[in-house]
């Protein structure tokens, strides 16, 4: 715990710094410098360092994180009614692939027990997915997966879990608008995420907009030819679409619906509990990261930690994914520059136009992101916030770019940016579609957010967070703050403990069966 006052600067050439102390320090602390506070300023807020005239811009991570809209003399606490945010930058006159990545050694030699799946990909975890093709069903689906957990579950030791893969889409919605493909491939990829092991089973209500043969069309389901080589063909080549429709003529009565629904778990159930975990290379690992209650802190511990983990990961070979549109899009010439090509920087100027125009659609602008937990945490704005979260996303290239509820290809490895909205479970939503078989988040204010379908790993900015938050933390990047770890250290902790959760070690949110339901992003209109 830090006892004497202590104060982070990101950057040598900012004016203002942030409190690093539990509680903040109160009015008239004497800095190691010898700045005397003049206001109480809390725990993750900035004081200005020096005297900062009216309209002079205020430096943080060498960005201009807004402008004084009034002097503020040094030892102020400045918070967000001092500052006047900057303009969006303009998605024109970006530079393009300029910034070449630095050039890291290979990391071989590491793996993770996982299991390979015939398309190739391999999960981290055994699960039987449920899927629906509509929301009239989430009912059933529920009753019938807690009847499954309780009665069949225990008979299948190697499979992990069973969970229904709910969401609010399929009817009363424009099934044929443009935008109506987003969240019908969200659905359809969620279903073929790796840790489901390639079992598909669907449960419809009969009547719905989203027919099965839609959410599945032919092709769209992997298997394996005969030699075992992954290919990919029709679900009637693989002996059918695995169908429950309740509104069938054989149901009589709801107990019959959730006897059809376990009877057909059983048949996958078999399949998976055959399956055993066999050593793979670390690149099989595809990694989400998100941050979600994020703080000034996000910038300062867990984030750059999880940025040089992803660094290590993409030198092992592996996947990492980063999201989030309104969260990076104030730093969007940062990642152009990072561009393995100038198609990869197009395709991510592409994606923030079109989320730029859905914004606007709605009425609304990019200040909407920071919460007031945010703000709380001492995140005066979009731009702060944009700047702490960028750094997830370490310095390796961006090598791809992926559009809402499209799925990775085998062949696309390295620094991954899947455009998102940043609402966390949207997000996670989304990466779970893309392919993702382990998720990274960190949080600040804290959040308990939880995937059934995939084990998350929290990290808390700090010792405070983690303290309090004991049993649902798994890694506490406060120590960063606190001086007693470095980012490199808790990065390669953070490496480490994914190669152990990979092969079957529980997190906190798994220990606690701590999850969130799906959310779709549906930007077509509701009928």
């Amino acid at each position: 715990m830090i006892s004497s006052p202590l104060t982070i600067q990101m950057h040598e050439a900012d004016n203002v710094a942030i409190v690093a102390n539990d509680g903040g320090l109160p009015e008239g602390t004497v800095l190691p410098s010898g700045l005397v506070l003049r206001n109480h300023v809390p725990q993750g807020h900035k004081v200005a360092l020096v005297d900062l005239p009216a309209d002079a811009a205020v430096l943080r991570y060498n960005v201009p994180i807004g402008y004084a809209l009034q002097a503020i003399p040094a030892g102020s606490w400045v918070h967000e009614r001092l500052l006047r945010m900057p303009p969006a930058r303009e998605l024109e006159g970006l530079p393009i692939a300029t910034v070449k990545a630095p050039v890291m050694a290979p990391l071989e030699g590491y793996t993770f027990e996982g299991y390979r799946n015939a398309d190739g990909s391999v999960g981290t975890r055994n699960i039987l997915a449920i899927t629906q093709t509509v929301q009239c069903v989430s009912g059933v689906v529920e009753f019938a997966v807690e009847r499954i957990k309780q009665e069949l579950l225990p008979k299948y030791p190697n499979v992990d879990d069973v969970v229904g893969l709910e969401h609010s889409y399929g009817c009363g919605v424009a099934i044929d608008a443009p935008d109506a493909v987003i969240p019908i491939r969200t659905v359809r990829n969620i279903s073929l995420n790796p840790n489901f092991g390639g079992e598909v089973m669907v449960v419809s209500l009969g009547c719905e907009k989203l027919q099965p043969e839609r959410l599945m069309p032919p092709g769209s389901i992997p298997i394996a030819d005969q030699r075992g080589e992954p290919t990919v063909t029709d679900a009637a080549a693989a002996g059918g679409l695995d169908v429950v429709c309740l509104q069938d003529a054989q149901h009589v009565g709801f107990m019959s619906m959730i006897e059809s629904v376990m009877r057909q778990a059983k048949v996958h159930l078999e399949r998976l509990n055959a399956r055993r975990r066999e050593t793979v290379p670390a690149s099989e690992l595809v990694v989400g990261v998100q941050c979600g209650g994020s703080d000034a802190f996000s910038g300062v511990t867990a984030n750059p930690a999880v940025g040089f983990c992803a660094d290590l990961l993409v030198r092992a070979g592996a996947t990492v994914m980063f999201s989030e549109n309104t969260e990076v899009r104030d730093g969007i010439a940062q990642l152009t520059s990072r561009a393995s090509s100038p198609e990869v920087a197009d395709a991510m100027i592409r994606e923030m136009a079109w989320y730029d125009e859905y914004l606007k659609r709605g009425s609304v602008d990019r200040s909407a992101n920071t919460t007031p937990g945010n703000k709380k945490g001492g995140l005066s704005n979009i731009v702060e916030k944009a700047m702490g979260s960028i750094v997830k996303s370490g310095s390796s290239a961006i090598s791809g770019v992926l559009s809402p509820g499209d799925k990775l290809r085998r062949d696309q490895r390295g620094l991954i940016y899947a455009a998102t909205p940043a609402s966390d479970f949207i997000c996670g939503t989304l990466q779970l579609a893309a392919g993702m078989n382990l998720h990274v988040f960190t949080t600040g204010r804290g959040t308990p957010y939880g995937l059934a379908e995939c084990p998350v790993i929290k990290v808390a900015t700090r010792s405070d967070l983690a303290r309090r938050w004991h049993d649902l933390m798994d890694i506490n990047a406060g120590e960063i703050a606190d001086g007693e770890k470095s980012i490199q250290e808790a990065g390669w902790e953070m490496f480490r403990l994914m190669l152990d959760v990979a092969s079957g070690r529980r997190t906190w949110a798994e220990r606690h069966g701590l999850h969130n339901a799906l959310v779709l992003f549906n930007p077509a209109p509701v009928t």
